[in-house]
C-alpha cells in the first residue's frame, strides 16, 4: 500500500514539474476567467491577439447595434461594457 501512495506522489510531482500543473487541474477543465475571456471575445467579435484599438472599435460597433435607443436593452449594454473591460484588463501593461 505504501508503494502505491509513493508512486502516486511521484507521478503527481513529476506532472507538476514537467507540465506546470497538478494532475487534478486537468480534471477541472479551463478556468472560469478563461471562459469569461472567451465569451467576451466572442461577444465583441475580436481575435485573441486583439489590441486596445481593435477592442475599442469592436465595442463601439456592438454598442451602436444594441443601444436601448435602437431596440436593445440596458442589460446588453452592461454585458458589452463588461466584455470590453475584461479584455482591456487582459492586455499587457503598456509602460
Amino acid at each position: 500500500m505504501l508503494r502505491i501512495v509513493l508512486i502516486a506522489v511521484i507521478i503527481c510531482v513529476g506532472c507538476k514539474m514537467i507540465f506546470g500543473r497538478w494532475p487534478w487541474d486537468y480534471l477541472r477543465g479551463s478556468s472560469t476567467r478563461q471562459q469569461a475571456i472567451f465569451r467576451a471575445r466572442k461577444l465583441l467579435g475580436v481575435r485573441a491577439e486583439a489590441q486596445h484599438q481593435e477592442i475599442i472599435e469592436a465595442h463601439k460597433r456592438l454598442i451602436t447595434m444594441i443601444h436601448p435607443d435602437r431596440g436593445g436593452t440596458n442589460e446588453q449594454v452592461h454585458e458589452a461594457n463588461a466584455a470590453r473591460d475584461l479584455l482591456m484588463d487582459e492586455l499587457p501593461d503598456q509602460n
